[in-house]
Formats: C-alpha cells, structure tokens, sequence
C-alpha cells in the first residue's frame, strides 16, 4: 500500500471547507491535514494535484438493493460486482440489502453464499436484511412467518463473517424479545410499520435505535376523532433523541420537507441519507426485473422503480418499489432541495451513516486517524476519483 497526497484540495470536513489543503495518507488511513505552505510530513510516493476540487468523506449507503443491473438478492457474483461499481458514485462502504426468498432454507443458502464475497472496491460493512420480520410488506414480497430467537441466531450464523441489521416492525408481536440479539454489533432498523406509540417505545428501549426511509410505508394512524391528529412510530421516533433517522431523497419518496423537519428536530447529527436503490440505479429509462423478482417502470433518469404488476394487500401497478438514486445524485439532491452547504451534506451522506453504526471514530471523516476513505468531486459535484483504505478504486476517463 502506498502513501498518497491529495495536493490542492478544498478538503470538506463536517464543519467546513479548507481550500487549498493536502491530505497526507500511509497504511491506509490518513496522517495529516496540511494547510496552504505548511511542512510536507513526509514525501509520498503517489502525489495527486486536486486542482481546487472538492475532496469530499466518503459515502456510506445504510440501504442498498441494487444498482446498474446487479442485485444483491441475486448472489456472491453480483454483490462483488457492486462492490467494484459502486466507487464511481463514491460510495466506500456500504450495507447490501437482502430480502426474504419464497422457501425459507434458500434464505440461509443466499446468506452463506453472500458470506463468501470479496470486495475489490467498496466495503461491505455487514448484510441487511429486510422483511424477515416485517408487519406489512411494502415492496418486498415472501415475508416469513417464523419470528423465533432459533430464526434471528440461524440468520446470524448463516451471514458471518458479516454482522446483521436487522429491519424491524415494532408491532410484530414478541419482536422485542428478540430486539436485544439483533441490535449485539448494529442497531435494528425500524420500518415497514404502523405501530402505536406504546410498541414502538417498548421497540427502541430494547435496541431499535434507527428508522430507515423513513416516512416510506409508515402510514399514518388516522385521527382519534375529529381534529385531534392521531400519533404513532413516527411520532414517538421523531421524540426520542436516541433514534437516528434516513430517508430517500429523490423528490418522490418524500416532501424534502420532512427531511429539513427532521433535521430541526433531531440536529445534524442524527440524519442520514441512503439510496434505497433497485436495480435501475445508475441505468437509463425502461423496465426492469429488480426487488422480489418483479418488474418495475422507470420514467426518466434517477426516476424511482414502480410496480408494473398488480400488487399484493391492494396495492396497484406504480407503487414506489425502490429508486433509481446513487449516492453522487443524492449529494446534489440534498443541495439542491434543501438548500445545504457540503458540510452538512457530508454529515449526512458520510458521517451520520458511520455514526448509526458505532464507525465514527474510524470513518465519514476526512480527519487524522480515520481511514483514507473520499472522493474528488468537480463543480459540478460529480465525481471524478475515488479512494478507498488510501488506494485508488476508480478514476473518470
């Protein structure tokens, strides 16, 4: 591994923005943030000149299915495809997204077989697993009926070496049981709910302490009667300063509204920003095979996956099933529609991501000690190169 200088940066960093400097990197992580003529550490064996362009901390996706025809559900081959496509949208470290298979024993083989991934690009951080204890189903078809402490350790042994999120409806009768041995090394991630108050507090008291594309398919309760707004796991969620929060900022999923709501009410510190992403991330307009082997529409670049088919719980055909994000537009999403600099977007796309996941002394940070992990942006904030533990991993022709 060599040591690399990144010479003439705008270096963002969580509170502001150092024009001019060098980041120093050895061994992966990085040694030093020098300033315009300060003393060089020490001369490195790769020197590459930013020219003034934006060195941006590199992103973490919480929630990713997909991404330019590879699926995680699909196997070990597409996962390390991901892994190696996912630098040229700056993405470092990520969570692949898996969902349940029709026969409950294919779920571990997937697993085990995921288990075996190599990655020559982005880091895998652990396996997410969405719907195996979910109350309503969303996008995601097959969900299992066994919610059992024997299910939650099966699924854990099957994924190792990898550590498991596990996605989880408050209201899913005994889950809270099970909370404690599914939130060991990650938080459990709420979702998929229409819980009351009362389950979703007794859900983040034992280890549910972060919402994923929140918003999305929490429905709301409905009034209790006449003008007297109705409460439930959003409202108790938005109340407790413990619980971290994400959302899919593409225009569709959600008002940006609710995302500037739940910055105001939980600080910059507990929001983050994931992808969501089907398997027409990053590719052109048309129709796909993605999340639970369904087809899905696709409008325009970037447009999330709807439903072609007539769904299941009265669903109908152009229900949101996924989107179309990568992590680059989500950065030009948040500026655009929210009006924030790129500090903050680092916060939330880098730094937050790493945070909800106890890596925040390691990772989303362009500072000494954390690992050499960012990318180069134009001013266009499209990305031009990208690193990964100090090495290359993608460089735009």
């Amino acid at each position: 591994m060599k040591s690399l200088c990144i010479e003439h940066a705008a270096v963002v960093t969580k509170d502001s923005i150092l024009e001019g400097y060098g980041v120093y990197c050895r061994d992966g992580k990085i040694h030093s943030l020098v300033p315009p003529g300060g003393k060089k550490p020490f001369a490195p064996e790769v020197s590459v000149d930013a020219g003034g362009a934006y060195l941006f901390p590199g992103c973490i996706d919480l929630h990713i299915h997909g991404t330019y025809n590879k699926m995680v559900d699909t196997g070990k081959q597409d996962l390390e495809a991901l892994c190696s496509i996912l630098p040229r949208y700056g993405v470092t470290g990520f969570l692949p997204t898996v969902t349940p298979m029709p026969d409950p024993q294919d779920d571990l083989r997937l697993l085990r077989e995921l288990a075996q991934a190599k990655s020559e690009g982005t880091q895998i951080l652990g396996l997410f697993l969405e719907g195996y204890f979910l109350f309503l189903t969303g996008a995601i078809a097959n969900l299992p009926k066994e919610h059992t402490l024997e299910r939650v350790e099966a699924l854990k042994h099957a994924a190792a070496p990898f550590p498991c999120v596990f996605a989880v409806s408050p209201e899913l009768p005994g889950v809270e049981k099970l909370l404690p041995s599914m939130s060991e090394r990650y938080p459990a991630f709420i979702t998929h709910t229409k819980a009351t108050v009362d389950q979703t507090k007794a859900a983040i008291q034992a280890g549910a302490r972060h919402a994923t594309h929140f918003y999305n398919v929490f429905p709301y309760p409905g009034d209790q009667e006449g003008g007297v707004r109705g409460c439930g796991a959003v409202e108790a969620i938005m109340a407790d300063p413990r619980v971290t929060v994400d959302f899919i900022l593409d225009g569709e999923h959600v008002h940006p509204v609710a995302v500037e709501m739940a910055l105001a009410c939980k600080g910059h510190d507990s929001v983050a920003l994931i992808t969501d992403a089907n398997i027409n991330a990053g590719m052109p307009p048309g129709r796909y095979r993605g999340i639970g082997n369904r087809d899905v529409d696709v409008a325009y670049d970037g447009a999330p996956a709807r439903m072609v088919e007539i769904y299941h719980e009265g669903q109908t055909a152009g229900g949101l099933a996924g989107s179309g994000l990568t992590m680059d537009r989500v950065l030009r999403n948040a500026v655009k529609f929210l009006g924030i600099d790129l500090p903050l977007a680092s916060r939330m796309l880098a730094g937050n991501p790493a945070r909800i996941l106890g890596l925040d002394d390691v990772k989303g940070q362009i500072a000494e000690g954390y690992d050499a992990d960012f990318s180069l942006l134009d001013e266009n904030l499209q990305v031009v190169s990208c690193w990964i533990a100090g090495e290359q991993k993608y460089h735009r022709k």
